[in-house]
């Protein structure tokens, strides 16, 4: 069945960098668009950034543009976000999801799900 499981977060202080992963299996990877959202406590779900298929195309969210890069290695079925520039208010689970469609903010448009990786951010 398809998996997505997130890692690499954790606690860092304000400014400092964490790189999640996210591990997919059970579907054909290469041909999905993928996703990643955080959700802070008490908080909607909201999208951080996309990429599409190839990853020559993606969507990064105005709040985190210039500090969180996406990328993905289709050989090795895996998504990755690299964040820098780590703010308090980056304290959220985040998750990485699929899609078919392409580079899509809102989290109602994709199917599967991953089941999060706690990042918290101590200023």
């Amino acid at each position: 069945q398809v998996q997505l499981v997130e890692s690499g977060g954790g606690l860092v202080q304000a400014g400092g960098s964490l790189r999640l992963s996210c591990a997919a299996s059970g579907f054909t990877f290469g041909l999905k668009a993928m996703a990643w959202f955080r959700q802070a406590p008490g908080k909607e779900r909201k999208f951080v950034a996309a990429i599409n298929w190839s990853g020559d195309s993606i969507h990064v969210a105005d709040s985190v543009k210039g500090r969180f890069t996406i990328s993905r290695d289709n050989a090795k079925n895996e998504l990755y976000l690299q964040m820098n520039s780590l703010k308090s208010e980056g304290t959220a689970v985040y998750y990485c999801a699929s899609q078919t469609e392409g580079l899509i903010e809102s989290p109602r448009e994709y199917d599967h799900w991953g089941q999060g990786t706690q990042v918290t951010v101590s200023s």
